[in-house]
């Protein structure tokens, strides 16, 4: 006689083994996987605007919208990362032939600094100016071989590049073909109440686009701001620059002025007394404003993140996951704190955020 308490206890068991081998085979290919879906979720509404104009035809519409993403989105980025890549490789090879000597700028920035505070520098132990220029020196040339490194392995990477980006762009049409009728068998299939699934996918579909656009764009914004502002300026290397910039811009409170302050500084001290002044209004009045300005308009009050959270989440991402972890550790942040936020209204009881 068959036990039907053993049986399902048997399924479940089989369900979760078969589960974690097929995402432990799409293990490699994790990040094509992710934005993919990510993507799918972001141009969910263009692609149903797409699909009213085209009549329902869905292989058209889902063509068309990964038109638009690719030329929006994807290319754009390959574009500045292999900017980016060349940059990097000219300013290591100015670093190796000693032609960049960042020792020697900051120790000439130190010695312009008024007597009062070079005294103060003594006090804590910055006196030998000499002693410090040689090991930012050591430092930069250790970082340029870092890069350089980084740039080889992009460079052997490059098949390996292009199979994922097929890959993600394969499945992103079929996400954004059949994307709905997907959600709709998730859904099905997991067991929690109607009411629980559809407000946790309304939080899931917020919290990916709020995420994405409220990190991702205003990072790109700040970013662009900077390397436009470095470039005009004469500044070295800006569009290197500007990318590091839109990176540290997820850093709540500093951001992108660890990068633009310093520069700043050394302006001022060193005589080019405009470009300084220019260069700091610049970065407080436009560059630090737009955080302010943009973020609570594309990400909304419901899905805003405490500073903390997003400075914890961001630094544990991109310790765990690489570049993937920009976007999937805010993201994994923001569903922690909805899917809490969630618990706490079924019993009544507001989870503070």
């Amino acid at each position: 006689m068959r036990n039907p308490t053993f049986e399902q206890k048997a399924f479940i068991l089989l369900l979760a083994l078969v589960t974690i081998a097929f995402f432990w085979i799409l293990l490699p290919f994790y990040g094509a996987v992710f934005w993919a879906m990510v993507l799918a979720v972001v141009f969910a509404p263009l692609q149903s605007r797409l699909n009213q104009r085209c009549n329902g035809r869905r292989n058209l519409t889902a063509l068309l919208t990964l038109t638009i993403c690719l030329l929006v989105a994807i290319l754009p980025v390959i574009f500045i990362t292999s900017a980016v890549v060349a940059e990097g490789t000219s300013l290591y090879e100015q670093l190796e032939s000693g032609e960049l000597d960042f020792g020697a700028y900051v120790t000439s920035t130190l010695r312009a600094l008024p007597p009062p505070m070079q005294e103060q520098l003594q006090r804590v132990g910055i006196a030998n100016l000499d002693g410090l220029r040689e090991q930012i020196s050591k430092g930069a040339t250790t970082g340029s071989q870092y890069l350089a490194t980084k740039v080889f392995a992009i460079g052997q990477g490059t098949f390996e590049f292009f199979i994922s980006f097929g890959v993600m762009l394969y499945l992103l049409f079929f996400l954004l073909r059949d994307g709905q009728e997907l959600v709709r068998n998730i859904r099905v299939a997991i067991p929690l109440a109607d009411s629980t699934k559809r407000r946790l996918q309304i939080k899931f579909t917020r919290v990916v686009r709020a995420t994405v656009k409220g990190n991702v764009l205003v990072a790109a914004v700040q970013g662009a701001l900077g390397g436009f502002i470095f470039w005009a300026l004469g500044i070295y290397s800006p569009l290197l620059w500007g990318v590091l910039m839109a990176f540290l811009s997820l850093l709540p409170a500093a951001g992108a002025g660890i990068v633009w302050a310093p520069v700043a500084v050394y302006l001022l001290l060193s005589g080019s007394l405009w470009q300084g002044i220019i260069l700091t209004a610049f970065g407080v009045l436009v560059i630090g404003l737009v955080d302010n300005i943009l973020r609570p308009i594309l990400v909304g009050k419901d899905t805003r993140l405490p500073d903390y959270l997003i400075l914890v989440s961001t630094l544990g991402g991109l310790a765990l996951l690489g570049l993937n972890g920009f976007v999937i550790g805010p993201l994994v942040a923001a569903l922690f704190v909805a899917s809490w936020n969630l618990l706490g209204t079924k019993k009544k009881v507001r989870l503070p955020e």
